[in-house]
């Protein structure tokens, strides 16, 4: 039930990437208004998670996670209403509410599970992300057929009956909560640990990327390659939909390989990947001894969507792993350690659109954002190497020269 609720909590998070598109037309929105108006939500699910979370701990999944559904059911009817920009701003904030609901869900699943199986049981919840690639399944399809504004009507519905549903087959463990004698202060003691702030970066990337591209690539698709709204959809979902459904199996890889060593495979293979897709259409001539060659380097959209893909695969993993350090390292706090990380997480995904909006005007150069997220992961790269890599290269020397030590 929280993988159903997660699941329709996303798609209403997400519903922007696909309304958005016909609202950039009505409004003769440019690039940054449209970066900004899909954006919008994802602000507020990320600066509600961390209370969500701390709310979590002392009260129980169950209840907040309902009442939060319940929240947003109002908002997303209203969107229909909307004929201004600030319209669409203001209600997107109370609609992205429905963000907050994964460090609800997240700390309410793992404490069910023993630490051994609490990777796999956050990443079949975490799988809940695929309610991206439902938006653009399913969103695409009602717009052609009725309107974009039938979209939040139907949304709405679902969160209702969703909100119904999980309260009627879910049940609490008053053993879950956190003991009352732990203040605020004390919980919010986290945000003074660095490593807490090493796995914002991570997320940032992982999530925050994921976020971002998912509300980026239907737009992407019809600016860069000319497909209609449900073709470009269709392909994005190519993206978003491993990205949500596989973080279950990135959840049992780091339980069984560890979450250090996915999440570095997961930054090198989302680094080579996003080079790639960075390189814009160029055409440059070459004097040779013959005269002047031109070559065309294009990245068609068969050779794109297989990168996106595999960058899609990767982030689902990274997800997982990151949360995997998460539950192994901070067992008894992990609402408020995946509110902190998940607001930073959220955080990208609202900044990093308004951003991709900001360098097409500013260059004229679509693939730039994927040369922004290039250089977010070789921060993320560096940030590990330096603070987990080299710690345990030293480590194994140390372990190989003990035996010369104790002869000595």
């Amino acid at each position: 039930m929280s993988t159903l609720a997660f699941t329709v909590c996303f798609a209403v998070w997400m519903m922007f990437a696909v309304i958005g598109i016909p609202i950039k037309a009505q409004l003769g929105l440019n690039e940054t208004q449209f970066g900004l108006l899909v954006a919008m939500p994802v602000l507020t699910g990320a600066l509600v998670r961390l209370p969500l979370g701390m709310l979590t701990d002392r009260l129980g999944g169950r209840i907040v996670f309902f009442a939060l559904m319940l929240a947003t059911v109002g908002p997303i009817w209203l969107i229909e209403y909307a004929t201004e920009f600030w319209h669409f701003l203001v209600i997107g904030l109370f609609v992205g509410l429905a963000g907050g609901s994964f460090s609800v869900g997240i700390a309410y699943c793992a404490r069910w599970y023993e630490k051994r199986r609490q990777g796999m049981a956050m990443g079949v919840f975490g799988a809940g992300n695929s309610g991206a690639a439902l938006t653009k399944l399913i969103a695409p399809a009602i717009v052609v057929a009725y309107g974009w504004t039938m979209v939040p009507q139907v949304y709405a519905a679902a969160m209702l009956v969703t909100a119904i549903l999980f309260w009627l087959f879910t049940y609490d463990d008053p053993a879950h909560k956190v003991s009352g004698h732990i203040s605020v202060r004390d919980q919010l003691k986290a945000l003074k640990d660095p490593v807490v702030w090493k796995y914002c970066q991570y997320y940032s990337i992982v999530f925050g990327g994921y976020v971002a591209l998912a509300l980026w690539m239907t737009k992407y698709y019809v600016s860069e390659y000319g497909f209609d709204l449900k073709t470009a959809a269709l392909l994005a979902a190519c993206f978003s939909l491993p990205g949500g459904v596989l973080r279950a199996v990135g959840g049992w890889l780091s339980d069984h390989w560890g979450a250090h060593r996915v999440t570095w495979w997961v930054l090198w293979v989302s680094w080579i990947c996003l080079f790639i897709m960075s390189y814009p259409n160029t055409e440059f001539t070459v004097q040779t001894v013959t005269g002047p060659q031109v070559f065309h380097l294009y990245l068609g959209p068969e050779l794109f969507t297989a990168l996106l893909f595999t960058v899609g695969v990767a982030f689902a993993f990274g997800k997982a792993s990151v949360f995997k350090y998460i539950s192994d390292e901070y067992p008894h706090n992990i609402g408020v350690i995946s509110g902190i990380v998940g607001l930073m997480g959220g955080l990208g995904g609202f900044l990093l659109p308004i951003m991709f909006g900001a360098l097409v005007d500013l260059t004229g150069i679509r693939s730039s954002a994927f040369m922004l997220m290039y250089g977010v992961v070789w921060v993320s790269l560096i940030w590990m190497y330096t603070t987990e890599v080299r710690k345990m290269d030293h480590l194994v020397k140390r372990k190989r020269a003990a035996p010369a030590d104790v002869l000595e």
